[in-house]
């Protein structure tokens, strides 16, 4: 039976040597897919740790960068017995981090956990301006966007993308994810939802897609 507590501390410290040995032991003991899930969401809720530390000034962003990569590892070591029953794409999601926000790990780390469950991405990388999104939302049709940003600034960034969009006649749902992000600023900038958790994002996106199914 695996450890959560012990697993969620060395998440936090950072210890990628010990991470790994517990996740390989785990998924060498067959665990089913649901239980391989709340594997991934103490990692995820985890790297909550850094984020107070960096905060503290414990942690540097080379940390952040070592826990993007280190989750984003997790989740490669997981996918196996997260993928094992997954037989068709879900939906399209078009991604990208809001024009003036140059930050992607808590992206990157949601896209990983997307295409885990089965949906098509489509990322749109960093600093991304209100036409690129227009153009590609026009072109590729997806089922969901989800717009992602860290700073403060970006909250105005993201009103102005989801302006240009249903300017534009695209329907698809928003999410929209980062540290400012909160139920006022979700309805301030005209979105469907909101997410401060890259697996809370994607429980969103899987109950959206259901839901038209």
């Amino acid at each position: 039976m695996i450890d959560l507590k012990k697993l969620a501390l060395a998440m936090g410290e950072l210890e990628d040597e010990k991470v790994v040995k517990i996740l390989q032991e785990f998924v060498s003991s067959n665990p089913t897919e649901q239980e391989a899930m709340e594997v991934l969401e103490v990692c995820q809720a985890a790297m909550s740790t850094v984020g107070e530390n960096y905060e503290k000034g414990e942690y540097f962003v080379a940390d952040l960068i070592f826990a993007g990569n280190l989750l984003t590892y997790v989740i490669d070591l997981l996918k196996p017995v997260m993928c094992s029953y997954q037989t068709e794409v879900k939906g399209k999601i078009l991604i990208g981090t809001v024009h003036g926000d140059l930050h992607d790990i808590g992206k990157n780390i949601f896209i990983g956990l997307a295409k885990t469950v089965g949906f098509e991405l489509y990322d749109l990388g960093i600093d991304v301006s209100i036409e690129t999104f227009v153009e590609k939302a026009q072109k590729i049709q997806p089922d969901i966007i989800g717009l992602s940003g860290i700073l403060t600034a970006a909250i105005d960034s993201m009103k102005k993308t989801v302006d240009g969009m249903k300017e534009a006649g695209i329907k698809s749902k928003i999410v929209i994810g980062g540290i400012p992000v909160t139920k006022k600023a979700c309805a301030y900038i005209g979105a469907d939802a909101f997410t401060n958790n890259a697996a809370e994002g994607v429980k969103i996106c899987q109950e959206w897609i259901c839901n038209d199914n």
